[in-house]
């Protein structure tokens, strides 16, 4: 009886006119190649946030999506609510 956790990246989602990006984890539960049980978690990426300590591939996203445009009106956004 071999229990094994894994966590994978399942699913990006691009959201909001700021183009934040949602990320859902799933942490998967094994036995024996068997799925016992699965749950997910999410977080939100803004475009001011640092996302350097992200895989690669959400970095890319990130350098793509965020334009010095999008950073800026989420800087006003975010500023007008002050």
């Amino acid at each position: 009886m071999a229990l094994t956790k894994e966590v994978v990246t399942d699913k990006y989602e691009v959201v909001t006119e700021y183009k934040h990006i949602q990320v859902r984890t799933a942490t998967i539960v094994k036995e024996d190649g068997v799925e016992l049980s699965r749950s997910f978690h999410r977080k939100v990426l803004r475009p001011d946030m640092d996302v350097s300590g992200e895989d690669a591939e959400i970095q890319a996203m990130a350098s793509a999506l965020w334009t010095d445009e999008v950073k800026a009106a989420w800087l006003d956004a975010t500023q007008d609510n002050s």
